[in-house]
């Protein structure tokens, strides 16, 4: 991740107004769309990847942990997302009130021994 909010918008081919308009109901300010993203924080990288996913159009999503470095109000802002749009996701997460909030199936992977 390098570059502004537009050059990576443009490498990774994702409509910059549907982007931004994602990160501005994550919190970002317009200030923050000149900021460099390598002098980003951990918690407005994550965001700038889970803006970029929903930019793209796709049959399924697969995240990561997505709500790891992401404060309350914009987890509760990707829950009412989810919610509203009901994409298709497999998600791997950790905190149990998501899962039990936006998932329609779970699937519990636990090691032996």
């Amino acid at each position: 991740m390098k570059g502004n909010l537009k050059q990576y918008a443009q490498e990774n081919e994702v409509e910059e107004s549907i982007f931004k308009a994602m990160l501005s109901k994550m919190g970002f300010s317009n200030s923050d769309f000149d900021t460099k993203l390598e002098e980003m924080s951990e918690g407005q990288k994550k965001k700038v990847l889970i803006a970029k996913s929903i930019s793209e159009q796709a049959n399924i999503y697969i995240w990561d942990e997505p709500l790891n470095y992401i404060d309350i109000l914009t987890r509760e802002q990707i829950e009412e997302a989810i919610l509203k749009y009901t994409p298709t996701m497999i998600f791997v997460e950790h905190d149990e009130y998501f899962i039990k909030k936006v998932a329609t199936q779970i699937i519990n992977l636990k090691k032996e021994g």
